[in-house]
């Protein structure tokens, strides 16, 4: 018997019901037409299938949740089949806008509902954009909601729904298409009395026997002794006391699921948008069945959030580092330890928690950046008299610094003059976010297009922009396109040479660097099928065909200390192996796709790197916060610990524009070109490494200055005259001498 969903609907339900309402009511100056169906079905069209006008459905138990009309489709035979309206004429290109739905599904008990935008360029190309999309069901009308951007300029704009498998109707009550509000902008957060470095662990060193210490399950804990008296590298020079360990730890017997372990509450410690830096030394009874993994977790309201992972490979100590932010104010956190398999004892010792003082390490990374970026230099000027009546002054600018710091761009991006402008003034250096990759470039086998690829390369050309190719395969299964993964291993093989062949030979002295197989730590797709050996292969056929690009590994989560797949030590023995294979390894990147970045474990793990003596890129940082202060401040303390550190030669955003980018709340810039503070302090950076100097020649005719690498001009001043030279600073361990001729 069907169920009277509207007797069984509680106050919650209720609520929800009401603040959909209130949303698509409030809409102003909509620029959908007829967007409630007062007058019919006028306006709207089914897109590949009829679309109904219906007061009612299953005998009266499917009502509109709004008026007394919706929209349903009917003979729907193809996912992409549903309803549509036009909106070229009411639309306007570079503008955000919001879209707010109420939705339901018929036919099915649940599926994904999605808005996508079509859009037709005067050259008749044509372009999908997915707003989007909502789990629906057929029991209730759910919101749909969501924000979009067209860049292009477009002959035909036409919004519609879609997603369900074939048979099951949409159904649509009313929509709202409306320019977007800007939000104001976001507050500092309170940091007021925020103790950095504090440990906010009750009884850490254990000196209080076990107090403040729960089991989390039927594990049982007693304190042991024999733990490193020494605290963990990774936190040290973030703590405020430096007292060492005892050497006491907790042992945990008894486990009888992998999630039992020590734990805490830490509820009424936390402080919201604080970020909390986590480091303990960790140990196993036992490796008999392999690695065990080891994680410092946090419940948050039921929500587990990764405070920091680290592999056991034997029975020795390790250091587990890592890092966390709250958002949203929690009713219950507790922090606790897990991980090994069932029947293996786990041993905790020093765990700590603490707020991570991220200026003052800001303050030892402008040091430190002072001695790795920059030089000395010494201006020797002839042809001048230099006395002390007269003397000749210098004022030193550079106009250009040469450290590599480039984004991801997408085709669609470059049709926005205000973005253009944004990029061409403040990177050097760009990457494709997917006209490059092999889905894109052959979608289908044999059908080619390198359109989008050719015109973003062209855009880079001409505006003095060097690219990174990212890139000629990804390992990673579900990015692998049905046709690749339908071959057979012959026929794969044969593809896989076709792809190297096609791209290097096209492409071929045109790239500075090839991203040859992404995500070799996450992915096996090309391994499973062809060997250990096609992984090498394809760095040697990469460099038989084009030898000019430096061929680069490529994953993510190697830097902060979250996934023991791309711990940096696997990252370093995968590089060896390929190297030993005859793979030309020549660079190493680290994405940086990072939650909340923590300086001393993003260094330690390019200390790491280091060791082998390849340049190190972040190939796609993007950090996110729904605050922009906080935002910023992940920003910063990547860019600054990335340029920093000697072992790291470029720098790539994954992106700075908002709607442009594949994670929200990371955008610099907001959708209509307004910079929010974490663009701000973009630029703020990139200014503080620009050098300037001013003074007088000395006595032996020369001006010593202290700068960053890159393009300067020394405006010279003697007797009245001046006098304008460009000069280019160059890394190196030497004093540069440049000679100027007055």
């Amino acid at each position: 018997m069907a169920e009277n969903h509207s007797q069984k609907c509680n106050m919650n339900d209720l609520q929800e019901t009401i603040n959909i309402k209130t949303s698509i009511e409030a809409g102003e100056e909509n620029i959908i037409l007829n967007p409630r169906f007062e007058d019919g079905i006028s306006n709207w069209s089914g897109r590949g299938c009829k679309i109904l006008l219906c007061e009612s459905l299953a005998n009266g138990k499917v009502l509109p949740l709004t008026g007394k009309h919706f929209a349903s489709t009917t003979g729907r035979t193809q996912s992409w089949n549903g309803i549509q309206q036009e909106i070229t004429a009411r639309f306007e290109r570079k503008l955000a806008y919001d879209i707010s739905s109420a939705v339901r599904i018929f036919g099915s008990p649940a599926s994904t509902i999605q808005a996508t935008l079509y859009v037709q360029k005067p050259n008749g190309k044509e372009q999908y954009i997915a707003i989007t999309r909502v789990q629906a069901t057929d029991k209730e009308w759910v919101q749909l909601q969501g924000k979009f951007l067209v860049n292009s300029v477009a002959s035909k704009v036409v919004i519609y729904l879609e997603g369900p498998p074939p048979g099951v109707d949409i159904l649509l009550n009313s929509m709202i298409v409306q320019h977007s509000q800007k939000l104001p902008p976001s507050l500092p957060p309170d940091t007021e009395n925020v103790l950095y470095g504090v440990n906010i662990i009750t009884n850490s060193n254990l000196t209080d026997d076990l107090n403040g210490w729960s089991p989390l399950g039927p594990c049982t804990l007693s304190i042991a002794q024999g733990a490193p008296r020494i605290l963990p590298p990774m936190a040290k020079d973030s703590l405020a006391s430096h007292e060492p360990l005892n050497g006491r730890y907790i042992l945990v017997a008894n486990r009888s699921q992998t999630w039992m372990g020590p734990s805490q509450t830490i509820t009424d410690k936390l402080r919201l948008f604080v970020t909390y830096q986590v480091s303990a030394w960790v140990r196993v009874s036992s490796v008999r069945n392999g690695p065990q993994n080891i994680n410092v977790a946090l419940g948050v309201d039921n929500q587990y959030v990764n405070g920091g992972q680290v592999e056991a490979l034997d029975d020795r100590w390790y250091e587990i580092g890592g890092s966390f932010r709250i958002e949203k104010s929690p009713s219950k956190v507790i922090v606790y330890v897990q991980g090994p398999l069932a029947g293996v004892d786990l041993m905790v010792s020093g765990l700590q928690v603490f707020p991570l003082d991220r200026k003052a390490r800001f303050k030892y990374l402008k040091k430190r950046t002072d001695e790795v970026r920059k030089r000395d230099v010494i201006l020797k000027i002839s042809g001048c008299y230099c006395d002390d009546v007269f003397g000749t002054s210098v004022k030193v600018r550079q106009i250009k610094n040469s450290f590599p710091i480039g984004s991801c761009i997408n085709r669609t991006d470059i049709d926005n003059e205000n973005f253009v402008e944004f990029f061409k003034n403040n990177f050097n250096w760009a990457v494709f976010g997917n006209e490059l990759k092999w889905y894109w470039t052959e979608p289908q086998q044999g059908n080619f297009n390198y359109t989008d690829a050719d015109e973003l390369l062209d855009f880079c050309n001409k505006n003095g922009v060097l690219v990174r190719g990212h890139c000629i395969f990804w390992e990673v299964e579900s990015t692998v396109q049905p046709w690749v993964q339908s071959l057979s291993k012959n026929n794969l093989m044969i593809a896989v040479q076709n792809r190297l062949t096609g791209l290097l030979t096209r492409y071929k002295g045109k790239f500075k660097h090839y991203d040859v197989n992404n995500e070799m730590l996450h992915g096996f797709f090309y391994q499973d099928r062809l060997g250990k050996d096609i992984r090498a292969n394809m760095f040697k056929t990469a460099t038989q065909l084009d030898p000019s690009p430096i061929l680069f590994v490529n994953d993510y989560h190697v830097e902060d200390g979250t996934d023991t797949r791309a711990s940096p030590e696997k990252y370093i023995k995968q590089i060896i192996d390929l190297q030993e294979q005859g793979a030309n390894v020549g660079g190493i990147g680290v994405q940086g796709h990072i939650d909340c970045p923590a300086g001393p474990i993003v260094s330690s793990a390019l200390d790491k790197l280091g060791v082998l003596g390849l340049p190190v890129w972040f190939t796609e940082i993007d950090v996110f916060s729904t605050n922009e202060y906080v935002r910023a401040d992940d920003l910063e303390t990547m860019l600054r610990e990335v340029y920093a550190h000697p072992a790291v030669d470029g720098i790539m955003l994954w992106g700075f524009w908002e709607l442009l980018m594949s994670r929200e709340n990371a955008y610099l810039v907001d959708a209509e070109g307004e910079v929010n503070e974490a663009g701000k302090r973009f630029l703020a950076l990139k200014q503080e490494w620009l050098s300037q100097a001013f003074g007088s020649v000395n006595d032996d005719g020369e001006f010593l200055f202290r700068g960053f690498h890159g393009v300067y001009t020394a405006e010279i001043v003697t007797f009245g005259k001046k006098i304008i030279h460009t000069f280019l600073v160059e890394k190196g361990d030497a004093p540069l001498v440049v000679e100027l001729t007055i």
